[in-house]
């Protein structure tokens, strides 16, 4: 059974960091073997705040980049996050593409590649995670965590240190077995 994970870029803002260090964990999650690996940007969703009439657990969408995003988050058997930390919490294109869908997200695990300054985004993580856990998202316990992203950025490509390169192993090894034993959930 081949599981299928979107990394999906969680910040859209001009000047981003995201899909450089996306980009860094979707070629190891390639290399990894596990997984049917694809990257997602919430920027090429341009959702706009939600403008559903209905409300998402009924998936009564009506509008085009609703459906495209529904499309794309009931496809994945696993998510990792990358995102950047907002005022010690996610990101509003984050937040605002969780709410825009429910049952899509159901029965399926989640881990975080988040970066920033000196807590690396891990505040904005723990905020996330409570609003999965209502999604029925399972966010597994380990990460890979960049502190001070910005001097490991050059010429658009990001150089994990080795604590981040030997995290990304744990979290798609962790991410296989619950996105493993969540499959029957989530297929029905």
């Amino acid at each position: 059974m081949t599981l299928r994970l979107h990394t999906i870029v969680a910040s859209t803002r001009p000047g981003r960091v995201g899909p450089t260090v996306a980009h860094w964990f979707h070629e190891r999650a390639k290399a990894h073997g596990s997984f049917d690996a694809h990257l997602v940007d919430l920027a090429d969703f341009a959702l706009p705040v939600y403008d559903e009439p209905h409300h998402p657990k009924m998936q009564k969408y009506e509008k085009a980049h609703t459906k495209a995003w529904s499309d794309s988050v009931k496809a994945a058997d696993a998510y990792v996050f990358v995102t950047p930390e907002y005022n010690f919490g996610p990101t509003p294109a984050l937040l605002n593409a969780l709410n825009y869908v429910y049952s899509e997200w159901n029965y399926k695990p989640a881990a975080f590649v988040s970066y920033g300054g000196v807590s690396g985004g891990i505040r904005a993580v723990q905020m996330t995670k409570q609003i999965l856990t209502t999604l029925k998202v399972m966010p597994i316990l380990e990460a890979v965590v960049i502190p001070f992203v910005f001097p490991q950025i050059k010429e658009g490509v990001f150089t994990p240190n080795d604590i981040q390169a030997g995290a990304v192993k744990e979290v798609l090894d962790e991410l296989h077995k619950w996105a493993g034993a969540l499959k029957p959930l989530h297929a029905k």
